[in-house]
């Protein structure tokens, strides 16, 4: 019986050792490195970041138009710019097979 209980422990220890064994290894350098994005990735992420502080500003304008700070005149005047551009990179962000798909929807 304690010969059964013995090789159950020497297993488990084993096993704990093969499933840990990845995180207790140093990582060597290559695998440690990120890769570099590439153009269209760049692209992309300065698309998204461009979206991002667009719809940011909107946001704003649409809290400084209700809490006051923007007249009615002014609001009127840098919204619909604004919404454009936002529109824009949602647009250019889309992925082309959903543009296809709402430009034959719209052509029905």
């Amino acid at each position: 019986m304690s010969v059964w209980l013995l090789l159950g422990a020497l297993l488990a220890v084993g096993c704990v050792l093969l499933v840990a064994r990845p995180f207790l290894r140093e990582p060597s350098p290559e695998d440690d490195r990120l890769e570099e994005p590439g153009t269209r990735e760049r692209e992309r992420i300065a698309l998204e970041e461009e979206r991002d502080r667009a719809l940011a500003a909107l946001k704003e304008l649409e809290f400084d138009h209700r809490t006051g700070k923007v007249s009615d005149e002014d609001y009127r005047a840098q919204v619909g710019p604004m919404r454009r551009r936002a529109a824009e990179l949602l647009r250019a962000l889309e992925p082309t097979q959903a543009r296809q798909e709402r430009v034959h929807a719209g052509r029905r």
